[in-house]
């Protein structure tokens, strides 16, 4: 005969193990790839198996009126339409089920926002030229990422709450825009 107590942890021992393999399948490591040339490509980083998201580092300058530029140290060269042929990679790691995302900032770089009008024409070309939009110029070729990161270590803090809200908005146009954050911490010595 089994007691009450054995009869709670026969119930109990299948909902905690329900929940521990739910907890580990939910969980989940980004990567930053794109800044380094012996990382090997975009696509081997997803079959790695080792991350849920790959953001695509970094659209180095922005705002204030600038061009934008995406900057990914070697591994191709945007201003040439060479880094279109990402986009088979990108697809791919999305087919495996990981977001890509393009994140903004990082440590080098011109950019800033200057107006809650520069925030959302910011927002504006992301959206064309990376996101669901649409442009003749896309610098990652015809996919469509996930979302955007921002990796803002350098300038102000000013009207990025524009700029995510916008970018937001687009969420409303079919495909979820995804929004991430690293936090800078200050260095010390």
């Amino acid at each position: 005969m089994v007691s009450q107590t054995n009869k709670i942890s026969l119930i109990l021992i299948p909902l905690l193990l329900s929940f521990l393999v739910a907890s580990v399948q939910s969980g989940g490591i980004a990567v930053y790839w794109g800044q380094n040339k012996n990382e090997g490509t975009l696509q081997s980083a997803c079959d790695s198996g080792n991350y849920v998201i790959v953001i695509i580092a970094f659209l180095t300058t922005f705002g204030n009126g600038q061009t934008p530029v995406l900057n990914l140290a070697g591994h191709c060269k945007p201003s040439t339409g060479a880094c279109q042929s990402l986009s088979t990679d990108i697809q791919a790691c999305q087919a495996e089920g990981i977001k890509v995302l393009l994140s903004l900032g990082g440590a080098i770089g011109n950019y800033t926002l200057t107006s809650p009008s520069d925030a959302q024409d910011m927002a504006q070309y992301l959206w064309n030229n990376f996101l669901g939009g649409t442009s003749s110029n896309r610098p990652l070729g015809s996919t469509v990422l996930d979302g955007i990161d921002l990796d803002i270590e350098l300038g102000g803090t000013s009207y990025y709450d524009v700029l995510v809200q916008t970018l937001s908005s687009y969420s409303s146009q079919g495909r979820k825009v995804y929004l991430s954050a690293a936090p800078q911490c200050m260095p010390l010595p």
